[in-house]
């Protein structure tokens, strides 16, 4: 049960969502996410433990860089379902939408240099 609590936890906020949505085109560095959401980095920190919490994503730290992906195929059914159920019913909302836009523009972007623009403010 505390799996199930957990999971419904981490899918009842839009931004979670959309998080899980970005990284459906792969792994993340936070400084990606933050820029993607507009949010501080401490509130973007705060939605990625509960993410993890609910093994909905994995993250890998690589140096001062936290790096995040979907959960992996070594995930319980019920994660791979919930991810699946998110991908299905959110793919195509205009939020997602202009979201992978939006990523399509910060993956160009050198992320060393978005990275260090972040912790400069």
């Amino acid at each position: 049960m505390r799996q199930v609590l957990d999971i419904t936890k981490a899918l009842a906020d839009s931004n979670r969502l959309r998080i899980l949505m970005a990284l459906a085109g792969g792994e993340l560095c936070v400084c990606q996410i933050i820029e993607l959401l507009g949010l501080a980095p401490s509130t973007v920190s705060k939605h990625m433990s509960i993410l993890r919490q609910a093994h909905l994503v994995e993250a890998r730290k690589e140096g001062r860089w936290m790096y995040y992906r979907r959960a992996g195929r070594a995930e319980p059914k019920t994660v791979k379902d919930a991810i699946a159920w998110v991908h299905q019913h959110m793919g195509q909302t205009p939020q997602v939408q202009e979201d992978n836009k939006k990523l399509k523009r910060i993956l160009r972007i050198d992320r060393e240099a978005l990275c260090r623009k972040q912790t400069r403010n």
